[in-house]
């Protein structure tokens, strides 16, 4: 083969000609093959320092069908009470304030707030260019029409609580103050509650508006199509993403929402693919769907289950050697494993396991299950306790020369649900191997409420406290609640507490809060009014396309929808530096 020489510069083109038309066929072979190594490689090594600068990044488009069980009534933030309900308010509406999934705060609304050092005012600035989905701008007027009408004693509503004693007004346009009577730790949690436009409710009955099911709101998503049967009743709505929403245009473009009768229909319809995905589904359903190669989620959900002890109507409860017997023989794992099917979380303590900041670390006994219910025989038996004849405890006491004969039994009030039913049951059993003779009452949750729990007639009651915030805890164990309509259902009396209680309400500083929850939760081991058993999980499928779904920390079903304008379905590689 020829060889060019190089002197002084580039080969020419004559001289180039001239090698290559000396070229051999074996020698074109080479050279071609040669050449082709060269161009893949350098594709690949372009590739490849190309694939090393880009990332993947959501983009706008795609859609989502949610199936839920429910038929939107109140679409709202006053009068929201259903699932259906209140999953279509987090969508359509905004607040002041947003949460996150992981339970912090941030501005929506709002472009800033700002608290005085006592707690006693807050002051909110109003982002520029907030428009409703009709395109009307919201102004402070909104909000204070929004709070007033919570306030006002004519319109029943679960949000009322939270706005009394706090007074709202309006600066001007996009400013808004709050003047609170005391200081309030949950008052910017209060403040995500949707702002509802005035124009459209001002002049006719909350109740009677058709905007409680044609809903406008600023929130993420607006309705654009209503489909109703014939009877009026809803079968789905349409949304689709507001380019104008204060946080930004959600990735997701469409959103469809079905609505159906029961839960039996709603996994149904996923089989069907009627929908891509469904939540707040029982543990037996999860299974099922499980088996099917469904991607299943599951989340803590703070709901505290357990065995309220009513002292007043049984004397037995106030001997905290019966008290404690009866927790350490319930098998709470067995509960958590045999009735959930493992969608759940052992408890021991009044404040549910997702509010971590509050949890201690608890030694768990090693200790076999045998020798535990050994152990608790054997303190009931230092305390006077014998089993007669038919195995069940009881104690022969002298007053006055007289003998009285007490047998150790008890009956336990719960709902007629499965879940509620069938764990009762393994307490029976439980309770039955050290001796304990337990009777079951089950009623359907109306009678339970009104014939039970309201006028406090159950010796013990196996029931769930729902705790969004630390705050609830108040409702639940302040002396002050213990009569209908207050929820303290184990008729719990403790000045010491009563103060905790008082005192955390009212400080905003966290560090100080957790504080005075520890000493409230360490004060309720001591008194043992309650056995805590489990707090159930949020079980929900998922559908295999979507991305970005954060909901490890939610307090409620709807609380998934929190971050719901960072979902994304499509995704397209950009180069690093383009990256927001």
């Amino acid at each position: 083969m020829r060889q060019l020489k190089i002197i002084g510069g580039l080969p020419k083109k004559r001289e180039i000609n001239l090698v290559f038309s000396s070229f051999s066929k074996n020698e074109w072979i080479v050279f071609v093959s040669l050449l082709v190594v060269l161009v893949f490689s350098t594709i690949s090594i372009l590739e490849s320092i190309n694939k090393s600068f880009m990332v993947r990044v959501p983009i706008n488009g795609g859609e989502i069908v949610d199936g839920i069980v429910g038929t939107p009534r109140f679409v709202n933030p006053i009068l929201a009470s259903s699932p259906a309900d209140q999953d279509l308010v987090l969508l359509v509406y905004s607040g002041l304030m947003r949460k996150n999934p992981d339970g912090t705060l941030v501005p929506d609304l709002a472009e800033k707030v700002e608290g005085s050092k006592d707690g006693l005012v807050y002051t909110f600035i109003l982002k520029d260019n907030l428009h409703f989905h009709d395109g009307k701008p919201v102004t402070a007027s909104d909000v204070v029409f929004t709070i007033n009408k919570v306030k006002d004693p004519v319109i029943k509503n679960q949000h009322k609580i939270n706005w009394d004693g706090i007074n709202v007004e309006k600066i001007d346009e996009k400013t808004i103050r709050f003047n609170l009577k005391q200081p309030y730790a949950s008052f910017l949690e209060n403040a995500t509650l949707g702002i509802m436009p005035e124009y459209l409710w001002n002049d006719s009955h909350i109740e009677l508006n058709d905007a409680n099911t044609n809903p406008v709101g600023s929130g993420p998503y607006r309705i654009s199509e209503i489909s109703k049967q014939s009877s009026g009743v809803i079968d789905y709505y349409e949304l689709a993403s507001f380019k104008k929403f204060a946080l930004g245009e959600p990735y997701i473009k469409n959103m469809t929402l079905r609505f159906y009768q029961n839960e039996d229909d709603l996994v149904a319809a996923l089989l069907a693919g009627e929908v891509d995905q469904i939540s707040s589904i029982t543990p037996q359903n999860a299974e099922i769907l499980g088996e099917k190669k469904y991607q299943i989620g599951s989340s803590v959900l703070p709901r505290v289950f357990g065995l309220f002890f009513n002292q007043n109507q049984n004397q037995l409860f106030i001997d905290k050697t019966i008290t404690s017997a009866i927790d350490r023989a319930i098998d709470k794992d067995r509960i958590v494993r045999e009735v959930l099917s493992g969608y759940g979380t052992a408890i021991d303590d009044p404040i549910p396991p997702n509010m971590i900041q509050y949890q201690k670390l608890s030694e768990k006994s090693n200790m076999p299950r045998e020798e535990i219910l050994q152990k608790i025989q054997d303190d009931l038996s230092r305390s006077g306790w014998k089993k007669n004849e038919e195995g069940f405890l009881e104690k022969t006491t002298t007053t006055k020369g007289k003998k009285t004969t007490v047998p150790l039994s008890f009956s336990i009030s719960t709902g007629n649900a499965p879940e509620l039913a069938k764990t009762a049951e393994l307490i029976k059993k439980d309770l039955s191997m050290i001796g304990m003779k337990v009777e079951i009452k089950t009623f359907e949750i109306g009678n339970l409420n009104q014939s039970v729990i309201r006028p406090r007639k159950y010796d013990t009651l196996l029931f769930g406290e729902i705790i969004n915030h630390e705050s609830d805890l108040f409702a639940f164990w302040h002396s002050s609640q213990r009569k209908d309509p207050g929820l303290n259902v184990a008729m719990y009396t403790n000045a010491k507490v009563d103060k905790i209680l008082e005192d955390a309400f009212i400080t905003t500083d966290e560090a100080s809060r957790i504080k005075k929850y520890v000493q409230f939760e360490e004060e309720i081991k001591k008194d043992m009014p309650a056995v805590f058993l489990y707090s159930p999980d949020f079980i929900y499928t998922v559908s295999k396309k979507l991305k970005g779904l954060d909901i490890d920390s939610i307090t409620t079903p709807r609380d998934r929808f929190l971050n719901v304008y960072s979902w994304y379905i499509d995704t397209e590689g950009v180069w690093k530096i383009f990256t927001k």
